[in-house]
């Protein structure tokens, strides 16, 4: 799963980053309006953190634009704490839900998690494919109750297949939602994390989809 953080005051963003990334999240920065809508823009996001008081161009014509261009991705906006205003503008604007300043940063990437989960029709902040239980909050996954051990970059993979079951996803879709900006992109990688994500699965869930990508579903859907 790909963030984007865009907050101009550096210590933030820094703490907004560094604690998605402990979470397992790829993320991108930009610290002005303009960088943020240019990256919004140009680069798919699962969903993106947006400071409403930004130089450059303000949060809420940053996100009114990203709607006005079709782009759908969930808006996390940060607001003054008593500005209720800037709130019914922001959602107004197009923004999805709102945290108010000063806010702790676990109720933030709860926020983002519930997000992403809806987005993906997702209810529930534990997801099941057959004996595999994704739980979104603690970034743990499980095979008939025993705790996978997964590489960053594996649990990646398995979260945003999970996120997206039933769903046919490319290879190119994966490459940029498991890489920031800045990777050297292979799409070949994506065939060995798919192979040693197999192997520790053990149960055969990830379809290949001849020229498409790959599919995740349980056997009780069809297969």
């Amino acid at each position: 799963m790909r963030i984007l953080v865009v907050e101009d005051d550096e210590n933030l963003n820094r703490q907004l980053a560094d604690a998605l990334k402990e979470s397992g999240y790829v993320v991108d920065q930009a610290f002005d309006g303009e960088e943020g809508h240019y990256l919004g823009e140009t680069e798919p996001y699962d969903a993106v953190i947006l400071d409403i008081g930004l130089p450059e161009m303000d949060g809420i014509t940053v996100v009114e634009k990203w709607r006005a261009e079709g782009k759908v991705m969930p808006v996390l906006m940060l607001t003054a704490r008593d500005r209720w205003s800037d709130k019914v503008a922001g959602i107004d604007a197009g923004a999805d839900d709102y945290v108010a300043k000063p806010f702790h940063v676990e109720e933030v990437l709860a926020r983002v998690r519930a997000l992403i989960r809806r987005a993906a029709g997702h209810a529930s902040s534990e997801l099941t494919c057959g004996p595999v239980r994704l739980d979104t909050k603690a970034s743990k996954a499980t095979v008939n109750g025993t705790a996978l051990k997964l590489t960053s970059h594996e649990f990646r993979l398995l979260s945003y297949l999970m996120h997206h079951m039933g769903q046919v996803v490319s290879r190119t879709e994966l490459i940029e939602h498991m890489y920031d900006q800045d990777f050297d992109r292979d799409s070949n990688t994506i065939e060995v994390f798919v192979g040693r994500l197999r192997k520790k699965i053990g149960v055969d869930l990830i379809e290949t989809v001849r020229g498409l990508g790959y599919r995740m579903q349980a056997p009780s859907d069809g297969h």
